[in-house]
């Protein structure tokens, strides 16, 4: 298998894989504009965008986009993040053109029709509303919230509803004019696909935009602070977390295993201690999420009000004591969790188009599959504990927390248990 890279002339990126063996191949494009993109009054509109990209163009309407993807028995959907928007299908191998021509056809040829929009507009509050009726869902925007306040990383995806009432056509327009740039996408694919006959393809559909420089995204800076939203439900959720490595730092690898040691797992510390040890609750686990320029390390769990005092005094201990003695064995299996989950999800022509696309977003090229297993390798167990200890000691961290919370220790007590 291999990965192959063709810039056009204005810009416009295409990375494809070949895999042998496959009669599918995965492809889209991913966008490098998301929600950290927008102006505080675009707040919203990157994921509008994306939800009318499948009601009409200037040739099909909603349901020829539908059927032409589904009519060849394939699939089509879209998604918004922080830091990318993308269009995507999986279809057989035969299709492959008909699917790039239907995604390309999204992109460049949408009409925004009123009508649609105000149908559109009317999904989106349905699913702010869902979103805000979902603890474990609404926890997390208030939590990136704290940790980036006042700054586009810091704001909700979904946006505030007042904003989302008001979008019209021209907000819409003006954000593809601002954003959708051919040097802001990147066409990955792969599977069953031909790398030559692809890059024509996107000759074919893309060359013709004017090259133009792309609009950066403000630099983000982690600040942390407190949410506490006390509501009569039947847990307090709790998510806590702290400033991490992005996808560009060098202690990018380290902060993943140490993550997986202390809860990606029913082996973590944490699971262990808090849930199997003592049933304070059902679910907790940490991860370590990352962008272009930061990252985080974060702890969720949930619980009733009479405990969660328990609960969160205890996950600072565990991450002191982490910070102390965690094992080499504890290291060596968040390892082999981690090139696992990495290999695993790599026998997905969707799970490679997408890391293709990210990678390329991040370093203009795909690294090696085995370079970033020697990396997963080359952490150290006095690195890991270098970075546990740089999580329990340094600066204040974001906490979250919604439901009968107001029990819960303060931010202010969190932090001085850790410096105790």
């Amino acid at each position: 298998m291999t990965v192959q890279i063709a810039t056009l002339s204005n810009g416009f990126r295409i990375v494809t894989e070949y895999m042998p063996g496959l009669q599918s191949a995965s492809l889209g494009i991913w966008v490098t504009a998301g929600g950290r993109h927008e102006r505080p009054e675009q707040n919203g509109v990157a994921h509008f965008l994306e939800h009318m990209a499948f009601k009409g163009t200037k040739t099909r309407s909603a349901l020829q986009i539908a059927e032409a993807i589904e009519d060849v028995g394939g699939y089509i959907n879209a998604y918004t993040s922080r830091e990318v928007t993308a269009y995507y299908a999986r279809v057989l191998k035969a299709d492959t053109a008909l699917a790039l021509d239907v995604i390309s056809d999204i992109l460049l040829n949408p009409v925004f029709d009123p009508k649609e929009i105000e149908i559109e507009r009317h999904v989106i509050l349905q699913e702010i509303g869902q979103a805000l009726d979902t603890p474990d869902d609404v926890i997390f925007d208030w939590l990136q919230e704290k940790a980036y306040p006042n700054q586009p990383l810091g704001r909700t995806i979904l946006g505030e509803t007042e904003r989302v009432r008001a979008f019209g056509r021209d907000d819409l327009a003006r954000f593809v004019e601002e954003h959708y740039g051919p040097d802001q996408m990147i066409l990955s694919a792969a599977g069953a696909v031909d790398h030559d006959t692809i890059v024509k393809q996107a000759e074919a559909l893309f060359g013709h935009l004017p090259a133009r420089t792309a609009t950066l995204a403000d630099a983000a800076t982690f600040f942390g602070g407190e949410s506490r939203q006390v509501k009569d439900l039947e847990q307090a959720h709790m998510a806590l977390a702290f400033q991490g490595p992005g996808y560009r730092d060098p202690s990018f690898y380290t902060s993943q295993i140490y993550t997986i040691a202390l809860g990606g797992g029913m082996s973590s510390r944490l699971f262990q201690e808090i849930r199997e040890k003592r049933g304070l609750c059902y679910t907790i686990f940490a991860q370590s999420g990352a962008y272009s320029d930061t990252g985080m390390t974060m702890i969720y769990a949930g619980t009733s009000g009479e405990e969660v005092g328990d609960l969160a005094n205890l996950t600072i201990d565990e991450m002191k004591r982490a910070a102390e003695d965690m094992s080499d064995a504890e290291i060596e299996r968040a390892r082999a969790q981690m090139k696992a989950g990495l290999l695993m999800g790599l026998e997905s022509p969707a799970s490679r188009a997408e890391r293709m696309a990210r990678m390329v977003q991040i370093w203009n090229k795909v690294p090696p599959i085995e370079q970033t297993v020697e990396r997963i390798d080359r952490v150290t167990r006095e690195d890991v504990l270098a970075f546990a200890q740089d999580q329990a000691s340094n600066a204040a961290p974001a906490l979250a927390l919604y439901g009968p919370v107001d029990q819960a220790p303060a931010l202010e007590a969190l932090q001085a248990r850790r410096a105790a």
